[in-house]
C-alpha cells in the first residue's frame, strides 16, 4: 500500500493505526475525523508534521465530502474506524450511535463503492490514468501531490475496504467457549447493535456489489492515548487524584485484553494480506475479571507512584452494574494467527504496566481532557 485514508484517525484506536501506518509502515495517509468528545488531535503529534500525513475534519456521513476526499486523495485501502464507541453513553444517547456506526457506515460504503468503480482494470489503463489531467482539489486537504507517491492511482484489483468492528456484537459468553468469527451475532446494548448493524452492511456491499471488503472484530483494547472515561484510564486517573475507583456489580465481568499497538499492526496486517469477503477476530488471549483489572492497576501504582497514607485498592467501591452488561467476551485469533501470522506481542501484566506509566508521563494529554471534556462522572444509568 502507498495510500490508505483512515475514519476516525483521532481517536484512540485510529490513532494508533495511523501511527504505525507512518512511522512503520511508511504510508501515506489521510485521516478523515469529525473531532467529536473523543477525538483527540494531540494524539497524533508525533506524527502532525511528517510529510506523509495529513488531515481533514469531514463527517463520515457527508457524502459529497467523502468522495471529494476519494477522488482526491486516490486512496489504496479505506480503514474506517469512526464510530461512536462507549456502551455508556449510548444507552444515554442511541441516537448518535445509530447515525454514526450505521449510517455513517452506509454513507462510507457508498462513496467507496463510487470510488472503486472509477478504478482501472489493468496496468495499461493505470497508466493512462497517470498520465492523465491535473485534478482540481476539495480544498478539504492539502498537499495531496506528495513527493512520496507522485500520481499514485491503485488498480480495482488492489483496492480494500476494511472495517473495524467488536466483538460486542457476539454478545455475552459463558464460563466456557471463545468467540469464533462463526458465532452468532446476538448484541446487547445500543452500541453493540449498531456495530452489528454496520458489519451486516458491510458484507452485504461485498456479496451484492462485489466491493472489496474486510471486516476484524477485536476485543477490549488498551494502551496510551485512551479517552478517560474508558475503565482502565478512568481508574489510573481517579487513582491519581484520590477518587473512588467504581467497578460495576461485583467485578466479576471478564473481558480479553489487547493492547492498542498489537490491534494497530493487526489491523495493517489484515487489509494488507487478509482474504475478501473474511472476517478476522483480534484478541490478546488476555482474560480478565474487571476486579483483577483494577487491581493490577493499583498495584502497579503502589510501585511506581505510592499514596502518602495506604494502598490504591482502598479507593475500590462497587457501583450498580451496567444495564444489559455482558457478563464475558473472548476471543479465538487462531483464524488471524495461522492464515496471516499475526500474534499479540504483549501479555496484559507488562502492557498495563507500560501503559500506568504512560498516564503518569503524559498529563500534558490527558489534563485537558479531564479538566474540559471528561471529569469521570457516572455515564449510561438507563
Amino acid at each position: 500500500m502507498k495510500k490508505v485514508l483512515v475514519t476516525g484517525g483521532a481517536g484512540f484506536i485510529g490513532s494508533a493505526v495511523c501511527r504505525y501506518l507512518v512511522l512503520e509502515k511508511q504510508v501515506q495517509v489521510l485521516n478523515v475525523d469529525k473531532l467529536t468528545y473523543a477525538g483527540n488531535l494531540a494524539s497524533l503529534d508525533e506524527i502532525k508534521d511528517n510529510p506523509l500525513y495529513q488531515f481533514a475534519q469531514v463527517d463520515i456521513c457527508d457524502g459529497d465530502a467523502i468522495s471529494a476526499l476519494l477522488d482526491d486523495f486516490q486512496p489504496d485501502a479505506v480503514m474506517h474506524l469512526a464510530a461512536e464507541s462507549h456502551v455508556d453513553r449510548s444507552i444515554d444517547g442511541p441516537s448518535e450511535f445509530i447515525q454514526t456506526n450505521i449510517v455513517g457506515t452506509y454513507t462510507m460504503l457508498e462513496c467507496a463503492l463510487a470510488y472503486w468503480r472509477t478504478l482501472q482494470k489493468s496496468e495499461d489503463g493505470r497508466q493512462r490514468s497517470e498520465d492523465g489531467g491535473q485534478r482540481t482539489g476539495t480544498g478539504l486537504i492539502s498537499d495531496l501531490g506528495s513527493p512520496t507517491s507522485g500520481n499514485h492511482r491503485p488498480l480495482s484489483s488492489e483496492f480494500r475496504f476494511h472495517h473495524i468492528s467488536t466483538d460486542e456484537v457476539y454478545g455475552s459468553l459463558g464460563d466456557e467457549g471463545l468467540f469464533e468469527e462463526t458465532t452468532p451475532y446476538d448484541p446487547r446494548s445500543p452500541y453493540s447493535a449498531s456495530k452489528a448493524s454496520s458489519d451486516h452492511l458491510v458484507m452485504a456491499w461485498y456479496h451484492t456489489y462485489g466491493l472489496p471488503v474486510l471486516i476484524t472484530n477485536c476485543s477490549n483494547n488498551y494502551g496510551p492515548y485512551h479517552f478517560p472515561e474508558k475503565l482502565i484510564p478512568l481508574v489510573i486517573l481517579n487513582a491519581l487524584d484520590e477518587k473512588e475507583l467504581p467497578i460495576y456489580g461485583k467485578g466479576d465481568n471478564i473481558r480479553d485484553w489487547l493492547h492498542v499497538e498489537d490491534h494497530a499492526c493487526a489491523l495493517v496486517t489484515v487489509v494488507e494480506t487478509g482474504r475478501l469477503g473474511e472476517t478476522y477476530n483480534v484478541g490478546g488471549r488476555n482474560e480478565r475479571t474487571n476486579l483483577e483489572v483494577v487491581e493490577t492497576i493499583c498495584e502497579v501504582l503502589d510501585e511506581l507512584k505510592p499514596r502518602a497514607v495506604g494502598r490504591y485498592k482502598d479507593l475500590i467501591t462497587f457501583v450498580e452494574d451496567r444495564p444489559g452488561h455482558d457478563q464475558r467476551y473472548a476471543i479465538d485469533a487462531t483464524k488471524l494467527e495461522t492464515e496471516l501470522g499475526w500474534k499479540a506481542q504483549e501479555d496484559f501484566d507488562s502492557g498495563i504496566r507500560k501503559t500506568v506509566q504512560w498516564y503518569l508521563d503524559n498529563d500534558w494529554w490527558w489534563g485537558p481532557l479531564r479538566a474540559l471534556r471528561y471529569a469521570g462522572e457516572r455515564l449510561g444509568r438507563a
